[in-house]
């Protein structure tokens, strides 16, 4: 594993460990920061995958388009579509009022 993806795995880490830290709060959790994060740490997860495969990601949010290039270039990739795109969603639309 090279070093590009090792700094990709740990931002994500660092998402996830965000994301559970808020998601245990017992005063007024931010239910919209925890899946902001959520979706943050699955982004870069998907990333460090697609550049160990030597593909370069593309610079997008979008988890259903990193989906479809990841299992192009690693057979053994499964994730349901569904969820990514709640995931997507909820990074963004969530975070705003309306």
């Amino acid at each position: 594993m090279n070093e590009t993806v090792k700094e990709w795995i740990a931002k994500a880490e660092g998402d996830f460990r965000t994301a559970g830290r808020e998601l245990k709060t017992k005063d007024q959790p931010n239910y919209d920061a925890v899946c902001f994060h959520a979706q943050q740490c699955i982004e870069k997860l998907l990333k460090a995958i697609l550049i160990h495969h030597k593909v370069i990601p593309p610079k997008t949010h979008d988890l259903a388009v990193l989906n479809q290039l990841l299992s192009s270039v690693y057979s053994g990739w499964s994730w349901t579509l569904e969820e990514l795109r709640f995931l997507t969603r909820a990074a963004v639309e969530y975070r705003y009022p309306g």
